[in-house]
């Protein structure tokens, strides 16, 4: 395995009612994956991690074991790197928001009313994946090109970044897809 760098990011495994909640709401928005939390690899052996009481800054020894890191899967230069570590260690202290969740899962249901979606993108409270995707914006690397808001971004939202699902590039493969 290569050795995280800073700026990586890493997807874990949460035991327990939390990670069995978050699993659900995950699969019910339709980015089921086998991770439920997020954090930041700042360098020195810590990481940033958004939880219920705030952004943390930890030792990496002190998190969840890893499940998968994006190292060596988004390529990043050293600055980049630079910028998205020192972003997401200002970030520490950031409130946590489960609002946030109810309002990914009614922008997947495509009801999104205003005050809500202004809540969102407010920035002033992130779940886990938010940070790692706010750390990266304001580093000037764009994880999502897809239009979403700053902010909708779960774990398995990242996860598919990693692992993007595979697309048939001709009948003859949708055909044998469909009939594997």
């Amino acid at each position: 395995m290569i050795p995280p760098q800073p700026g990586d990011f890493a997807l874990t495994k949460i035991a327990g009612v939390s990670g069995a909640f978050i699993s659900a709401g995950q699969y019910l928005v339709g980015d089921g994956a086998p991770v439920q939390h997020a954090f930041v690899y700042v360098g020195d052996g810590q990481i940033v991690q958004a939880m219920p009481g705030g952004a943390e800054l930890i030792r990496l020894e002190d998190a969840n074991e890893p499940f998968v890191w994006s190292t060596g899967k988004i390529p990043l230069t050293h600055e980049e790197r630079a910028r998205i570590a020192a972003h997401a260690i200002w970030l520490v202290g950031t409130p946590y928001s489960y609002l946030d969740y109810v309002s990914i899962a009614l922008a997947h249901y495509r009801i999104r009313p205003a005050w809500v979606r202004d809540f969102v993108a407010d920035t002033g409270h992130m779940i886990c994946s938010q940070l790692a995707d706010e750390a990266y914006l304001r580093a000037g690397v764009h994880l999502f090109d897809d239009g979403r808001l700053p902010g909708d971004v779960t774990p398995g939202d990242l996860w598919e970044l990693l692992h993007p699902k595979r697309v048939a590039s001709t009948d003859r493969e949708l055909w044998r897809l469909a009939h594997a």
